[in-house]
């Protein structure tokens, strides 16, 4: 069962230290108590924001923290780097124009981390 994100939506990523806030813009024109997400939501510091502390070695500013450290690994400060849509999306419905991002899709920093949606902000509005 699969339920449609809205704004508010609690987000994690495979590297991050600590859960991320979803944030969608009103412009798709669907909104009910919170705007409602399409897999183009994607922009790193407006719609997704940071996972606390980075600890992915593909991330240059870890990487270069690490070197540094004789190798020790050096978590540093996340910014998320996006350019991807959310995958895979609902296949049936579409939110401006765009499939409506569900609960069960994944979004991929460029950085290598794996972004996903730990809860949807909603259990009311189910997408296939």
């Amino acid at each position: 069962m699969a339920f449609a994100v809205c704004g508010g939506a609690m987000l994690a990523c495979s590297f991050g230290m600590a859960p991320g806030m979803f944030n969608v813009l009103p412009q798709n024109r669907v909104v009910t108590t919170m705007p409602i997400a399409n897999i183009m939501d994607n922009k790193p510091m407006v719609n997704i924001m940071p996972f606390g502390m980075c600890s992915c070695l593909g991330n240059p500013t870890v990487a270069s923290a690490t070197a540094a450290a004789f190798g020790v690994l050096t978590p540093m400060p996340c910014i998320p780097v996006t350019t991807a849509p959310w995958v895979p999306g609902s296949p049936t419905v579409l939110i401006g124009g765009q499939p409506a991002l569900n609960n069960t899709s994944k979004l991929m920093c460029n950085w290598g981390g794996v972004i996903q949606i730990t809860n949807p902000g909603t259990t009311n509005i189910m997408v296939p």
